[in-house]
Parts: C-alpha cells; sequence; structure tokens
C-alpha cells in the first residue's frame, strides 16, 4: 500500500489537489430556502365531550367483537364531562380530556376516559377519539386502570 503522505509529495499528485480544492473554493455556497409548510393549523377549536360517545361506542363494539370474542355493547352514557383542555403546553395538539359513566351490556356501569383529538383523524382529517373503558382495558394500552388516558 502506497503512503498517503509520500505519494502527496509528488508534484503531479500535490497539484491535482490543490486544483479540486480551489474548485471547491470558487463555487457558491448554498442558501436554505423559505417555503411554506402546509399542515393543520391546531386553532383549539375542539367539539363538546358529548360529540365524541357515538365513535366510543361503535370502535368499543367493534374491538370487543373482533378481537375479545365478546358480545359486550355500550348502551348508554351519563355524567358526561370536561376534565381538562389543553391542559399541557399551548404548542401541543390541541385536545379535550372528558369523563363518562358508560352501561355496558352487562349491566355494569363502567368509567370511560377519553380525549377528543383536533386533527387526529385518519390523515389528520377530522376529529380523533383515544378512549378507555376502565376495567375492560384487556390489552393493557392504558394500564394502570386507564391512568394513561387521562390528562
Amino acid at each position: 500500500m502506497r503512503n498517503l503522505i509520500t505519494s502527496l509529495k509528488k508534484p503531479a499528485v500535490g497539484t491535482m489537489l490543490g486544483a479540486a480544492l480551489g474548485l471547491f473554493a470558487t463555487m457558491p455556497v448554498a442558501h436554505a430556502f423559505n417555503f411554506p409548510v402546509f399542515g393543520p393549523s391546531y386553532e383549539g377549536q375542539l367539539p363538546s365531550c358529548e360529540a365524541g360517545l357515538p365513535t366510543i361506542t361503535t370502535q368499543f363494539w367493534e374491538k370487543e367483537r373482533k378481537f375479545w370474542n365478546s358480545p359486550l355493547r355500550i348502551t348508554a352514557y351519563g355524567n358526561v364531562h370536561e376534565k381538562a383542555f389543553r391542559p399541557r403546553e399551548s404548542n401541543n395538539i390541541p385536545r379535550r380530556y372528558c369523563t363518562a359513566e358508560a352501561m355496558v351490556s352487562d349491566g355494569k356501569v363502567r368509567t370511560v376516559h377519553y380525549s377528543i383529538i383536533e386533527d387526529g383523524g385518519i390523515a389528520s382529517m377530522g376529529q380523533g377519539v383515544e378512549w378507555c373503558v376502565v376495567g375492560l382495558d384487556r390489552n393493557w394500552a392504558y394500564n394502570p386502570g386507564c391512568l394513561t388516558a387521562q390528562p
């Protein structure tokens, strides 16, 4: 193998390296351009807590039927109220955190913790809803006791 230092001492190699470095030094400097970024504006305009209940009812029934082979359904809601609105820094995605009591088809009343998320729907279009039914979080996604579904 050749030694790099000894090969640079040769006049032809040194001249070519100097010419290449000189060429790069004369090239213009690249500048960053300002261009608009499109996406959600996050205005904080979210519907009331009641607007998320139909989504929860449908998704709960689908999850129980498909994944747990269970006939459980949510039949009614009560005591629906907001727990927090944008509880963290104002630059985060706006969320309305809510809680409700749900009557499940097994005759038990269970607490549902959920959040309505601005532009959280499919492909960031429309509202999205994340929810957890206490006692029926079978895959432990919001464990313990749906705590991580709350603000």
